[in-house]
């Protein structure tokens, strides 16, 4: 690796591969790899399993060139496609089995680490926010352009920010005179408007509306509800998915599209399950997976991730846990 190139540690890897590795059984398996950022995950998986084939899909260019030198050799067997991961019918073809899926949700190491895209409130830039660059919406037309209640909607609703109402207002009232035009102007701003109690406790306090606001560009939530239910029928029998959310908004739209899939379609209260009602998927976890210590302290960013596995089940059967609701 250079000294230019992009530091990147796969959250959860060694639970990522031994999770979708039952599934890799199969001839010639194939992973939809959904987020593939730097390429960690995908590496691994390819480097355990040598007949195992990846569609690669990123919405970010710079992502999908930079994964492309990283995996070298093996990046013969993976199929890069440039687009979001709720596109998937542009990255499969008609008909194609997929035996994995995987989905690394949020923003990626490489995002954060270029100032230039203006993802980090630690790092002055121009307000971006834009994970695929050829996108049209930018945070700066964001902050500039929507009206107060509006924008106290995104940073409520998005960031769980408490005080959106007065954050929102204090934008509106000083675009007047002159927009925003950088993250280190958005940041002085927050911490004027916030509370210095409220400061004490809860990490940066620009940390809500920077999340509030990227979410809003990408459309990061509305691409997962559309990917889940397609990444789910694109699998084969015994093929798993796995999602890695990384806030508690992610994470509840997983959670609820699982537990829609491991539910049984019998109605309530009859004494047998009804032949073609049973739920088609079980879960491989009990509610979702954390990080262990270990890995938290040497990478920061597995501190909030919230890990989710389901398997495409024929007739009952459950591998890993069992066919516990996803909790």
């Amino acid at each position: 690796m250079s000294a230019q190139e992009p530091q990147h540690v796969p959250v959860m890897l060694n639970r990522v591969v031994s999770l979708l590795a039952p599934a890799f059984d199969a001839p010639d398996p194939v992973l939809v790899d959904g987020t593939l950022g730097l390429g960690g995950h995908t590496r691994a998986l390819l480097e355990r399993f040598p007949t195992l084939r990846v569609v690669g899909m990123d919405r970010d260019a710079k992502a999908i060139e930079v994964a492309k030198e990283r995996l070298g050799g093996l990046a013969d067997r993976v199929r890069f496609v440039h687009a979001r991961y709720d596109e998937v019918e542009r990255a499969l073809g008609d008909g194609e089995n997929v035996q994995g899926y995987l989905l690394d949700l949020g923003v990626s190491s490489m995002q954060l680490d270029q100032a230039e895209r203006g993802f980090a409130y630690s790092k002055d830039a121009p307000l971006d926010m834009r994970m695929d660059t050829s996108a049209e919406l930018t945070a700066h037309e964001v902050l500039a352009t929507y009206g107060e209640k509006e924008l106290a909607r995104v940073l409520r609703t998005y960031g769980e920010e408490r005080f959106a109402a007065r954050i929102a207002a204090e934008i509106v009232r000083r675009r007047a005179t002159e927009p925003l035009a950088s993250s280190a102007e958005l940041v002085r701003l927050i911490d004027d408007v916030i509370p210095a109690k409220a400061k004490r406790t809860g990490g940066h306090p620009a940390k809500r509306t920077f999340q509030a606001l990227r979410v809003e560009v990408n459309d990061e939530l509305g691409s997962l509800r559309a990917v889940l239910p397609k990444a789910l029928a694109a699998l084969a029998p015994q093929g798993r998915i796995v999602v890695l959310a990384y806030q508690s908004l992610e994470d509840r739209i997983v959670k609820d599209e699982f537990a829609r899939a491991t539910t049984s379609r019998t109605p309530i209260g009859l004494p047998v399950e009804l032949p073609g009602f049973e739920a088609e998927f079980v879960s491989l976890t009990r509610g979702a997976e954390l990080a262990g210590e270990e890995e938290t302290s040497e990478n920061p960013r597995a501190a909030s991730v919230r890990l989710r596995a389901v398997e495409r089940v024929s007739g009952n059967r459950g591998e890993e846990g069992g066919s516990c609701a996803a909790g």
